[in-house]
């Protein structure tokens, strides 16, 4: 394989995973894509949970206003 193969190989195949993420999407499904269970904030119990969970073991605070040690005594 040539070099000038390899590229137009590699350009392609980058093009091909670029171009994957668009779709058009029909009016009547926008509904469906707009509805609230499709959010990934819709459990605010959940994800101050999971914040506590990730906030207790990692010894880190995750950026969502959570300051403090990994001890678990906050």
């Amino acid at each position: 394989m040539t070099m000038k193969t390899k590229v137009l190989l590699l350009v392609g195949l980058a093009t091909l995973l670029l171009s994957a993420g668009c779709a058009n999407v029909k009016p009547w499904d926008r509904g469906t894509l707009a509805d609230p269970i499709m959010r990934s904030d819709r459990d605010p119990i959940g994800d101050a949970q999971a914040e506590h969970v990730f906030f207790s073991r990692e010894e880190a605070a995750g950026g969502r206003s959570v300051g403090g040690g990994g001890c678990g005594c906050n």
